[in-house]
């Protein structure tokens, strides 16, 4: 009986050597793994079987929905196990584990190991678990990796992907995607963050510039040059205008003329530059080529060569012009070459953050763009997957499920549902028909044309269903049945049937002609109520139950071939619309005898026509009535050729196109700010979700290396302008050099020791740790700017020293020559401003910094600096205007610029950190997102394969998965040596009319459920790997063994599957008696088998059916059908071969067997009694446990986790496209 899902111990995976392990974080793609070194760095395993507590024993139930998920647990407690033993090793004193990097690719492959094993080792797992299986692909690719195969690396969608360096990011110019539509939908992802950036770049500059001119007119108003004044009025208006263009033209703004508008920025820029029309500045522009340096890389939308053209010829324009207007000074080179530095320097700066920004947001819209499609295909398995489950289920059953479903809670387990969906119809008709002549067709058709056949004729039977308003319930071999009434209520359902049943005979005149073989059809009908549902764990089929249901059965048995045999009942229901005649039911079957039903024939004129109106219309179809169901199974599997599909089906798999056309809309969505407003704090920038910042915090910074190199670069600019503006001591500068290159060798060593191999292992180890520890990163990252800033800022206290000590080597009444002044930092303090302002860009470097943290650094830089430059070096600052003869006025004005410009670099990197962070916050919730539609995705797979597996046998399901979409021949096998059983609840069909009549068939068939859901959890036994289960029919059930086509056996085996067989009826009847003790109910069990040939198929695509034909299964039907309860009747045959398997049996004696005697007389048949020797499993007991499902995907479960799907696209849609669960 159901009991409590019993343990299955999988061999575990235990590495050979001693492990280690260094966790990377969220956003990385590579687990690392460091094992014990050996003669060589190669993981190998072997397989223990036992279940020791420090082993990784893998103790798993039959699998929780989805079933594969297990797969992945068991990975997870292997890290577990690793870790675990990488602890004893360090308690041990084992010597350091040496490190080695294990990809997704290789984890990938460690879990199709591991799935591989479960499935084939040591017997224990063989069975599928429930509707999942695992199974091995001998070679090919399995559909649970068919996500990996289809995935396509960041550096296969551009031109150029750069190299990196030890990690350290190299920029390229050709860091652009190679397609042109993909190219112009990111300049359209990334348009309004860079229209921003260039309204605000005006807006600090026209705001600096009336500050400025603000300081002339209250500190000097006589020194005003209305002339000047004029221009740089026009320039800051040509700038605002600028800027509203910009803002009001959103729609024609296209990139192309955005990057206009960046150039003609720069250009005003430099033209203010050069002309010397900054208030403030004209005697020195340097401070404001620097801001229009910054500006050009980080704020102008301008593409990273534009960038470089541009800063590049600023640069040396401006050097250009300093040495022509300043020829005549002594320490021209030194100033010009210290200048250089420093525009080198934020040209450097300016290269890294362009680049490593560009690259991290082409990195998202790829995760943007792999989200949108990810949403699409999302989409599309949603659709496929109702129709594998609407194949299975009329909608209104399944839309009762998934009502009932999804006003429950999430957490709720689809377990929990035990109710059974059964609907009563009053006022239906039901019909039953059957091939006459079928059993010789089959016979002379190959499998491949029998099955092509069927699909074609039924294919035609199911568009007269829908036409003549009928539903096909089931395919029974060559007989179909289907009820009118259902599911929407017909008036005339009995003309319906009627009607369906004339078009039927006038089809299958017209195939038999076509096929030059005589076949007619024998049709009953009869009117009343149904209960209808589905029942089972397995090979879920709809279903009908009642009474009626077996009267329309017997009036179709009872029937004449070419003639629609009809009851009283239906007949009532025609009001005599047709001329009938005296059926004579009862002389032809017992059933119509011992119940006394009348019966009659519908009389119709029986003409030769070739191709009968009805017939006419369905042939122009070409006899093509169905898409074969492969293809599209195939669909919803692979991204195969659009061209062999139809274009109905073709119409839905989208393209790029429809995917652009996605992205666009999403793009305007995430352009505006409700994504922002609802999941970013405004002010913070925080998640309001606690549980996604965490992540976000716990994000490995791939960028942190290259960051670090630059800073370190910009630290060795600023030191080369040292050397050339020293303090006036060398010494004192030596040693600080010392300092600040240690320091940084020091940074430099502990986090880029992993990329070393030759590093030692526990500077391997910190190196990880602080790259996955954000805390740590960022206290790197404040002590490397805190350097930048002491290089940029320590000379000046040796100037203080100096003035204290009077040894600058300068007169203080200023009446030295300039020619005899020396060149230090003392007597050119404007080289403190400007290396601080490059300083300051050091925190802009550091793209992952919270850009509160540096807006806190900067002012507190600011202060130090309006400090030194206010108070602490005053004195500096005005001994160069009275050593220049500047006028006091002068240097009032210029202190006040020299803070204001330092402000401005304040307000640009803030603004630039911020924008960075926000972007930075909404990729990373894209790039969540396309990760969990791909886990869905996943996860929608398997649930498409469980269904799949409810539907077709393991075997089809693998010849559908991993043939090409172009091939669509219909799947059909022929087999030699199969077993064939039937067993049937001879007495259920009394019981059920005893309920049906106190109205409790429902209870009834409750009762049936539960049977027939413990038969199928037999099949769960990993003997019983080789039986598939084929059909319910009422309270029969058919299975049969050896389907599988790859099966290799020794010869001495080849009938092992029959054996198991037997065993498996054996335990049916155990199963039924250990309900009949716990229900006090007294079922029996009927069972026959039979063995030989079969020809295998799956026929229909709207209504796929996995079915197998031939004389072998009537046999065994007869078996059954003639035998006796609680005994198993096999041919003689079949008692040859399992009496040499060590079967018992004892003979009953010659019968008559309907479709088989005609031909070959009276059949002996046998008893099997015993066996004589110990089986190859023990018959345990199964523990019975009333409405438990043991964790398997039962068909509530996946219609449940359809729901969930569909739920959660309703909140992405709600959402604007965005959903994290």
């Amino acid at each position: 009986m159901r009991g409590h899902p019993k343990s299955v111990c999988y061999p575990a995976l235990v590495p050979e050597q001693t492990w280690g392990f260094c966790p990377r974080g969220a956003g990385d793609g590579v687990s690392v793994l460091k094992v014990k070194p050996k003669t060589r760095s190669m993981v190998t395993f072997k397989e223990p079987q036992v279940c020791a507590s420090m082993e990784l024993p893998i103790s798993i139930q039959p699998p929780l929905s989805p079933g594969l998920r297990r797969k992945r647990l068991m990975w997870q407690n292997a890290v577990k196990h690793i870790i675990n033993q990488q602890e004893l090793s360090q308690q041990v004193g084992m010597e350091p584990a040496r490190k080695i990097f294990i990809t997704d690719t290789y984890i990938d492959e460690i879990n199709r190991q591991i799935r591989s094993k479960a499935s084939r080792g040591g017997g224990l797992a063989k069975r599928r678990l429930s509707a999942v299986r695992i199974h091995p692909t001998h070679g090919r690719a399995s559909t649970s990796t068919q996500c990996s195969a289809d995935y396509i690396s960041d550096a296969d969608f551009f031109l150029s992907w750069g190299a990196t360096v030890k990690g350290v990011y190299i920029p390229t110019l050709k860091h652009t995607f190679k397609s042109r539509d993909l190219e112009r939908l990111y300049q359209h992802y990334s348009s309004r963050q860079r229209r921003t950036s260039l309204v605000v770049t005006n807006a600090i500059d026209i705001i600096t510039k009336l500050h400025i001119l603000l300081i002339y007119l209250v500190v000097a108003p006589e020194a005003v040059d209305y002339v000047r004044a004029w221009l740089m009025g026009l320039f800051m208006a040509l700038g605002a205008v600028l800027c509203v263009l910009v803002l009001t033209c959103k729609g024609a703004m296209t990139p192309q003329y955005l990057r206009y508008a960046g150039v003609a920025s720069w250009l005003s820029q430099t033209v203010q530059v050069m002309g010397g029309l900054v208030y403030g500045l004209e005697r020195d522009q340097s401070w404001y080529v620097l801001f229009s340096l910054f500006a050009t890389y980080t704020l102008l939308p301008l593409p990273l060569l534009w960038s470089i053209c541009a800063g590049s010829l600023t640069s040396t324009l401006h050097l250009l012009m300093v040495t022509i207007c300043h020829y005549n000074d002594t320490a021209l080179v030194r100033k010009v070459l210290a200048k250089g530095l420093l525009y080198l320097g934020m040209n450097t700066a300016g290269l890294f953050i362009h680049y490593l920004s560009d690259r991290a947001h082409r990195q998202a819209f790829l995760e943007t763009r792999r989200c949108i499609e990810g949403r699409l295909k999302l989409e599309r398995e949603n659709q496929r997957q109702e129709r594998l489950v609407l194949s299975i289920l009329p909608r209104f059953v399944a839309l009762e499920m998934i009502a009932d479903m999804s006003s429950l809670d999430d957490e709720l387990l689809p377990q929990q549902f035990h109710k059974i969906y059964i609907h009563q119809y009053k006022d239906v008709s039901i019909l039953f028909a059957d091939i006459k002549g079928f059993t010789l067709l089959s016979m002379t058709l190959s499998a491949q044309e029998l099955v092509r056949t069927l699909n074609e004729l039924f294919g035609r039977f199911d568009h007269l269903a829908e036409e003549h308003h009928c539903m096909r319930i089931k395919i029974l071999g060559d007989c179909y049945y289907c009820v009118s009434g259902v599911p929407e209520p017909q008036r005339a359902h009995a003309r319906c049937c009627v009607e369906m049943g004339l078009a039927m005979i006038s089809t299958i005149r017209y195939v038999s002609k076509q096929l030059k073989h005589n076949m007619d059809m024998r049709i009953g009908i009869h009117s009343g109520s149904v209960l209808c549902g589905v029942l089972g764990l397995q090979k879920w089929q709809f279903d009908v139950w009642s009474s009626d249901v077996g009267i329309a059965n017997m009036l179709e048995a009872g029937g004449l071939p070419g003639r629609i045999h009809i009851s009283k009942a239906t007949l009532d229901c025609l009001e005599g619309k047709y001329k009938t005649e005296d059926g004579r039911g009862r002389e032809r079957n017992d059933f119509l005898r011992k119940h006394d039903i009348d019966t009659f024939l519908i009389c119709h004129t029986d003409t030769d026509v070739a191709e009968p109106p009805m017939t006419r219309r369905l042939s122009s179809r070409s006899w093509s009535a169905e898409l074969p169901f492969g293809i599209i199974i195939l669909a919803t599997f692979t991204n195969g050729l659009l061209g062999q599909l139809p274009k109905q089906v073709a119409s839905r798999r989208s393209g790029s196109g429809e995917i652009n056309k996605r992205i666009k809309h999403s793009i305007e969505l995430r352009s505006g700010e409700r994504m922002r407003k609802e999941h970013i704090t405004p002010i913070t920038l925080v998640f309001k979700d606690t549980h996604i910042e965490d992540k976000f915090s716990q994000m490995r910074d791939e960028m942190f290396k290259s960051n670090l190199v630059c800073s370190f670069i910009m630290l060795l600019f600023l030191m080369a302008v040292q050397a050339l503006i020293p303090a006036p001591q060398v010494c004192p500068m030596v040693v600080q050099f010392a300092f600040f290159l240690l320091a940084y060798a020091l940074l430099l060593v502990v986090t880029l020791a992993e990329e070393f191999k030759s590093s030692p292992p526990a500077l391997q180890q910190l190196c990880c740790w602080i790259h996955e520890t954000k805390s740590v990163r960022n206290l790197l990252t404040l002590t490397a700017v805190a350097l930048n800033f002491g290089i940029a800022s320590s000379d000046m206290l040796w100037c203080h020293m100096m003035d204290a000590e009077g040894g600058d080597g300068t007169n203080k009444t200023g009446q030295n020559p300039p020619s005899q002044r020396p060149v230090n930092i003392c007597t050119d303090p404007e080289f403190f401003v400007l290396s601080g302002v490059v300083a300051m860009v050091t925190c802009a470097v550091f793209l992952r910094l919270s850009s509160f943290l540096k807006l806190a650094v900067l002012l507190v830089v600011i202060t130090v600096y309006t400090y030194l430059i206010e108070v602490a070096f005053h004195l500096l600052f005005l001994r160069q205007h009275q050593l220049n003869h500047a006028h006091r006025s002068h240097y009032l004005r210029r202190k006040g610029i020299s803070v204001l410009l330092l402000a401005m670099f304040v307000i640009a990197v803030f603004y630039n950190s911020r924008q960075l962070e926000a972007t930075a916050r909404l990729d990373f919730l894209w790039r969540m997102q396309a990760r969990q539609e791909v886990e869905d995705m996943k996860e929608l797979r398997e649930h498409n394969e469980c269904l799949l597996h409810n539907i077709l046998p393991s075997h089809v399901v693998r010849h559908f998965l991993e043939r090409s979409i172009n091939d669509e021949d219909l799947y059909s096998q022929s087999y030699d040596e199969v077993g064939v059983m039937f067993a049937s609840i001879p007495g259920f069909n009394e019981y059920y009319e005893q309920k049906e009549i106190k109205h409790e068939g429902v209870e009834c068939l409750q009762l049936l459920n539960e049977i027939i859901a413990d038969f199928d959890e037999l099949l769960e036994e990993s003997y019983f790997h080789e039986i598939e289960k084929i059909k319910t029919i009422g309270s029969s059930y058919m299975a049969a063994s050896g389907l599988s086509p790859d099966r290799k056996v020794h010869h001495r085996d080849e009938w092992h599957h029959l054996c198991e067989l037997v065993l498996f009826a054996l335990a049916m009847q155990e199963t039924l008696k250990e309900f009949n003790r716990h229900t006090s109910n007294n079922f029996q069990l009927r069972v026959g088998i039979a063995h030989g040939p079969v020809v295998a198929g799956v026929i229909g695509a709207t209504k796929p059916q996995y079915d197998i034909w031939g004389m072998t299964v009537n046999l065994a039907s007869r078996m059954d059908s003639t035998g006796v309860s609680w005994r198993i009747q096999v041919p003689e045959a079949t008692k040859q071969i399992l009496a040499s398997w060590g079967f018992t049996l004892e003979l009953r004696g010659e019968i008559f067997i309907k479709g088989v005697s005609e031909q070959q007389g009276r059949i002996r048949t046998y008893f099997i009694r015993s066996r004589s020797h110990k089986s190859c499993r023990s018959n345990t007991e199964r523990a019975y446990s009333r409405g438990s499902t043991g964790g398997r995907n039962t068909l509530a479960a996946l219609v449940f986790k359809l729901v969930q799907a569909r739920h959660k696209e309703k909140l992405r849609e709600a959402n604007g496209g965005f959903h994290i669960s």
